[in-house]
């Protein structure tokens, strides 16, 4: 979180993050020259311009899969959160790579010619119509036109005057962008590979994506089956015992038509608050209450649990909901409180769990 607009925000875990990012990236590119000078040699040689452009776009690609597997995996463990916490700062890198792959095949297939060298590249081709003719450079440079789009509206500048809502709309174009990407190698570079390694791996991709998606959106489809039916605002919801919840975290309660309500444990007191995090619509009950806050596990934002408000100097807010403790239960009244509205925590007697 910030208080205002900065270009860069980083702190040490950033740091850390984007030095190990930065230096994967080195690694993989150095690694693939290497190999591509020490493998291919005579004959089959490859000049190191061509290499390069194929490092670059490999990286690109292999990048880009990665970025689409943390969201899933991040909703599968919460021991991925932290690469979630990060995953603009790889967006951006993502796309000045596939810019860097671009450049160079414009500068090296089309700059040595009177044509400009985005149409000496692209024309030429018999037709749309034909797998061997297609002119699949097309579908890059549309899937780094998207991927342009969102590096520039990474900004929380951005996320914040286009609202949470229309902007993760926007970014959820990645997947358009992941799909021409694919159909810019299929058309492409297989198509004049004879090594069945390159459509495997490009398939083994498609399926690892695919794959962890269609797992995590059965997870998240059985949660909202086991959702509560719709009850009255006056009447009041048996949540869970006090014990269930562990220290410092939540127990999620679903109801159908509903957001999601989180029910915090903090000392011996209950406070609920909407599970949405109003930064990018972050699953505040998978969070934990850090120095008395309420802390979102994918970028940090925080609230306070009897309030639903962040600390000062902060703004954002959330809606709060009537708590009480009934013995050992935890009741609910499901209608929620405007956004930033106090409530006073439900208090309990520690148990032997509580200490």
């Amino acid at each position: 979180m910030s208080a205002g607009y900065r270009l860069v925000q980083w702190n040490h875990h950033k740091r850390i993050y984007d030095a190990v990012m930065l230096g994967a990236v080195v690694g993989y590119i150095a690694v693939f020259l290497t190999l591509g000078t020490l493998l291919f040699t005579g004959r089959e040689a490859i000049s190191f311009p061509v290499l390069l452009i194929r490092a670059l776009g490999t990286c690109a690609i292999l990048m880009l899969h990665i970025i689409l597997c943390i969201g899933p995996l991040a909703r599968l463990s919460r021991r991925f959160a932290a690469l979630l916490y990060n995953r603009r700062h790889l967006g951006v890198f993502t796309f000045l790579i596939a810019l860097g792959h671009g450049g160079m095949t414009l500068a090296y297939y089309g700059g040595f010619g009177v044509r400009n060298p985005l149409s000496a590249v692209v024309n030429g081709y018999r037709s749309y119509g034909s797998l061997n003719g297609f002119p699949f450079e097309v579908l890059g440079f549309l899937a780094l036109a998207i991927l342009f789009v969102m590096a520039a509206t990474s900004h929380d500048f951005w996320l914040k005057n286009l609202t949470a809502r229309v902007w993760k709309n926007l970014h959820m174009v990645v997947y358009l962008a992941y799909a021409l990407l694919v159909g810019h190698v299929a058309l492409g570079a297989i198509q004049v590979e004879a090594s069945p390694v390159y459509p495997a791996l490009l398939g083994l991709g498609i399926t690892v994506v695919g794959g962890l998606h269609l797992v995590a959106g059965r997870i998240e489809v059985r949660t909202d089956a086991r959702a509560l039916a719709p009850v009255p605002d006056t009447q009041w919801i048996d949540v869970a015992s006090v014990d269930e919840i562990r220290p410092d975290r939540a127990k999620v309660l679903c109801l159908k038509g509903r957001e999601r309500i989180a029910v915090f444990k903090h000392g011996n007191a209950i406070s609920a608050v909407s599970n949405v995090c109003v930064h990018q619509g972050g699953p505040l009950g998978e969070g934990k209450i850090v120095d008395g806050c309420i802390t979102c596990p994918w970028h940090g934002y925080q609230y306070l649990p009897h309030n639903g408000q962040s600390p000062p100097p902060f703004t954002e807010k959330i809606p709060t909901y009537q708590v009480r403790v009934e013995g050992r239960r935890i009741l609910i009244d499901p209608k929620p409180l405007p956004p930033g509205t106090a409530v006073e925590a439900a208090k309990f007697e520690p148990g032997a769990i509580d200490g």
